[in-house]
């Protein structure tokens, strides 16, 4: 039986091992899946009655990269050299678990180069050495970037993109009460295992006009998404975006600033909160109109004559 401190010292480990590798990332056997930029535990242990703390454990990765070396109390975070440069700073073990049998190692921040195949090595164990395999997998998971794009007759069309994203993820628009919204087929990049993509939907008024997308990674028990409200002028009265061409008449076909910072006050109800800028390109007048509080932005195009 162990003692009531020893005990104590192997539940905290466990709940370590619960927290940080199911919340943080999940472990199946020997394969261990963390999203990037977290903490990824490689699990490694002789077991609970063998004390390692003058044995000699080895950690290295895809056969060759020197992770973490332990030689009875000497490693590389306290001045042995020898680690490769990508580990370095990163990695620990545990202490006080070595007692135990356990030589797992933590991987602080982890990136999607660190996915690989790992070993955990006793070289001098008796009577034989003794190899443990984990393979990691780190996905990357950026948060989505969203915008609206135009008002139409029917709606106010968004758009959602998720940018070097691994594994694929499934990306979806949700209203506030976590409905999925129809979509436009989604635009998918697939660039050497990162993905690219770009949903569209257009959007009616509802209780709260806040509308969320979503990018979901199962195999890693992973969610992540973004929210947009959109103005209720936008939504109520969609066809404000006709005032763009009645100013443009107004003026003879050339939008000044004075008009569209007019337009923005229109549409937002707060001049303080709308900056209007204009430029040309390939013969259009683009008019760029954003409000500041609700950070969203919206081009309007006028042919230029």
């Amino acid at each position: 039986m162990f003692s009531p401190k020893t005990q104590t010292s192997l539940l905290h480990f466990i709940c370590l091992l619960t927290f940080t590798g199911i919340t943080r990332g999940q472990s199946h056997g020997s394969v261990v899946k963390v999203v990037d930029g977290r903490q990824a535990i490689l699990p490694c242990s002789l077991g609970p009655e063998q004390n390692i703390q003058q044995m000699v454990f080895d950690w290295k990765k895809d056969g060759g990269k020197e992770v973490f070396f332990y030689d009875a109390g000497i490693h590389y975070n306290n001045g042995r050299s020898g680690q490769d440069e990508q580990f370095k700073g990163r990695v620990s073990h545990f202490e006080e678990q070595l007692r135990h049998g356990n030589a797992s190692i933590m991987i602080r921040n982890t990136k999607v180069a660190d996915s690989g195949n790992y070993t955990c090595v006793f070289p001098l164990l008796k009577p034989e050495r003794k190899t443990f395999n984990i393979e990691l997998i780190v996905g990357a998971a950026p948060a989505p970037y969203i915008r609206i794009l135009n008002a139409t007759d029917t709606g106010v069309l968004l758009q959602c993109k998720v940018r070097d994203a691994s594994p694929k993820p499934k990306v979806e628009w949700q209203d506030s009460d976590g409905n999925v919204l129809p979509a436009e087929e989604p635009q998918v990049s697939d660039r050497g295992g990162r993905y690219y993509i770009t949903l569209r939907t257009t959007v009616t008024k509802t209780t709260s006009n806040y509308f969320h997308c979503v990018a979901k990674q199962e195999d890693f028990g992973h969610r992540i998404e973004d929210d947009i409200y959109v103005p209720e002028k936008l939504l109520e009265d969609r066809s404000h975006h006709v005032a763009t061409g009645f100013i443009s008449g107004w003026f003879s076909g050339i939008l000044t600033l004075a008009a569209a910072l007019a337009l923005c006050v229109y549409t937002y109800d707060s001049k303080l909160n709308c900056v209007a800028s204009k430029y040309h390109k390939n013969g259009h007048s683009i008019v760029r109109l954003q409000n500041r509080t609700k950070n969203v932005i919206l081009y309007y195009d006028l042919k230029m004559s």
